[in-house]
């Protein structure tokens, strides 16, 4: 098979002939239709994250279909349609494990890190790293959604808003374009927060109720001017972005933050305690919760908007993200 493989941390993406892996007894053969590409695909281009074995395939955004199947696996069959996301497994013994929390667990494993991820012809992962892929959805839409759509899904729905509250944007990109689609459709007010006018068409496309300029006017005013945000979703990796849009949250407000900036953030204790706010950070979620972005995704046409690069192109499709030039995700397609 061919894969494109980061030689060394820091090196040079190549691409190259590789056999094809046999999944263990506990594993699936994965034939991969799409991959998207993150940002996060950067921790194992750069060696950002600790211990990582070299050489390795980056992509944890991966949609395609089971080729074979180990010894012990019972839940899947080849040929059905699945997904592979950040969230690569899970012990089920350790603490967090045996309370259900298993995107916590003390030993989980990051596709694409831990273990070759997406940007290949086959991969394999454990069988409690796949979610079903609906068939009405294409693979190429898939797979970003394994990622950027189970993020900015599941943040919101894990928050104590109800169908009519106001659920502001901050950032319609990678992660905005989806997050505004989903609040929409989930039946709240929605605000779309961008610098400048460029996306405003765009994001009242996307589902958008209102439109906020934010270097036209101060975020926080414009939406206490709203009655204040019961959430705002933080999707720009900025902390001067995050920290204009604080004041603006109502009470009892939460700023999910799932962009990660550089820096730190400040932030008023006074004005959380005085609003009985939060600030708080989100991760993306389980294979479970990836199934579910996906079946919602299907019901309410949440698609992603995506340019297509193939697997000579994987270095293409990955400075494309890093340099913000793609609108707004790459997928890589074998």
């Amino acid at each position: 098979m061919r894969a494109a493989q980061v030689p060394e941390a820091g090196g040079d993406f190549e691409v190259v002939e590789k056999p094809i892996p046999d999944p263990g007894p506990d594993e699936v053969r994965v034939a991969v239709d799409a991959c998207g590409v993150c940002f996060s695909d950067h921790y194992t281009k750069d060696g950002v994250y600790p211990g990582i074995d070299y050489p390795r395939t980056p992509g944890h955004e991966v949609a395609g279909h089971v080729d074979a199947v180990g010894e012990d696996v019972t839940t899947w069959e080849e040929s059905q349609r699945v997904g592979v996301g950040w969230h690569g497994s899970h012990c089920f013994t350790c603490d967090p494990c045996r309370r259900g929390d298993f995107i916590n667990c003390e030993e989980a494993s990051v596709t694409g890190i831990h273990f070759d991820g997406g940007y290949a012809e086959y991969l394999t992962a454990p069988q409690e790293a796949l979610a079903a892929i609906p068939d009405d959805l294409d693979a190429v839409d898939a797979a970003p959604l394994l990622c950027a759509g189970v993020t900015t899904y599941n943040a919101i729905r894990n928050t104590g808003a109800r169908p009519g509250d106001l659920v502001a944007i901050q950032g319609i990109g990678g992660l905005g374009h989806l997050g505004l689609q989903y609040a929409h459709r989930a039946g709240f007010e929605t605000v779309a927060l961008s610098r400048g006018t460029d996306k405003r068409d765009l994001a009242f496309d996307l589902g958008a109720d209102h439109f906020v300029d934010t270097d036209a006017e101060d975020p926080a005013d414009a939406l206490g001017e709203m009655g204040g945000a019961r959430v705002i979703l933080g999707t720009a990796p900025s902390s001067d972005a995050i920290e204009s849009v604080v004041g603006g949250l109502g009470p009892n407000g939460q700023l999910v933050v799932v962009g990660v900036p550089g820096d730190g953030v400040e932030v008023s204790i006074q004005a959380l305690v005085g609003g009985r706010n939060t600030v708080e950070g989100w991760a993306s979620g389980t294979a479970r919760d990836s199934q579910d972005a996906l079946e919602f995704s299907a019901l309410r046409d949440v698609t992603p908007m995506v340019e297509e690069f193939s697997l000579d192109e994987a270095a293409d499709a990955y400075a494309a993200m890093l340099d913000g030039e793609v609108r707004f995700r790459s997928v890589v397609v074998p």
